[in-house]
């Protein structure tokens, strides 16, 4: 039974009861253990086996990747994070909380597929980069429109907060944009353990994340620091570096506003092209995975010291 453990055995007659610890094992390993156990049960002559499979709550922490506004590139810096995490042995699932505009399945490879459920429980897509999943784009029709309110919104988020998530020791929760009825969700039912703030360099872009690590503190919830998206543009022809959106400007607001500066991720139509493939720049080599790679070791660093 590989990790399992069996802890109690009581046979009275033909029947038998057994007590299984699967704690570390996700869905389908213990749907295995159960079938197994079962199997045996029959080969030493039961004629029934009832099994209860039990596991100790892990204390898995929730991480909130907020913005302000849209098109700041959250989504892109969510899945990347995540991938970079699982690179660096940790073991780490991702939720799109995004409800009315789920990108994930497309960033993460795993568009047109639908998760499996176990006791009207979820069960999360497994990505090819070593991060299990769950969005709402898995569950509708690609384009089609989530015209909710916000208690189904609401309701959606708790299905994928709350699937079997295994033994993920981390929960990227990728939030829409904004300050509205899902983050309150968040905020009010599901704790973070802590949030990453997503901008990119433009005053515009650093009003709204300001708002949205205002709520964040309202809501007690630790911000590990603030992230700098599109961050300089190398032109692949001239070799010329430019500044579409600005320069500089997240670091200034952290140090504002007295958080730390998680690093910055270069405008680079390279992430842009493996994104839209499904291929997350971190799973690979070369700048763009180190620029992912060192952003995920300051969280990680910033997360531990909560524990």
């Amino acid at each position: 039974m590989g990790a399992a453990r069996l802890q109690v055995l009581r046979v009275t007659g033909e029947s038998g009861t057994a007590v299984i610890d699967v704690a570390g094992l996700d869905a389908a390993a213990r749907s295995a253990v159960e079938q197994a156990a079962k199997d045996a049960a029959r080969g030493a002559g039961l004629a029934e086996l009832r099994v209860a499979l039990t596991a100790e709550k892990r204390n898995r922490r929730i991480l909130a990747v907020g913005s302000g506004k849209g098109g700041v590139g959250k989504s892109t810096l969510s899945a990347n994070l995540a991938v970079a995490m699982a690179r660096l042995g940790r073991k780490v699932g991702l939720v799109d909380a995004d409800i009315y505009g789920p990108s994930q399945p497309r960033l993460l490879g795993t568009e047109g597929r639908k998760p499996e459920a176990r006791d009207k429980t979820m069960i999360p897509v497994q990505s090819p980069w070593g991060v299990p999943m769950l969005s709402m784009g898995h569950l509708v029709q690609p384009g089609q429109a989530i015209a909710w309110r916000g208690p189904m919104a609401g309701s959606a988020l708790g299905q994928l907060i709350e699937a079997d998530w295994g033994d993920t020791e981390i929960l990227v929760v990728d939030l829409p944009p904004g300050t509205g009825d899902v983050q309150l969700t968040m905020l009010q039912k599901y704790k973070p353990t802590a949030a990453v703030i997503v901008s990119t360099p433009q005053d515009l872009a650093l009003i709204d994340a300001t708002r949205a690590i205002g709520l964040f503190d309202q809501g007690k919830v630790p911000v590990l620091g603030v992230v700098e998206n599109m961050a300089g543009y190398l032109c692949p022809h001239c070799g010329q570096v430019s500044d579409p959106f600005g320069h500089g400007g997240a670091e200034v607001t952290a140090r504002e506003l007295d958080l730390p500066f998680l690093g910055r991720v270069p405008l680079d139509i390279a992430i842009r092209q493996k994104s839209d493939a499904g291929e997350p720049p971190a799973a690979g080599e070369g700048p763009q995975a180190q620029a992912f790679s060192a952003i995920a070791r300051s969280v990680l660093a910033a997360l531990d010291q909560l524990a």
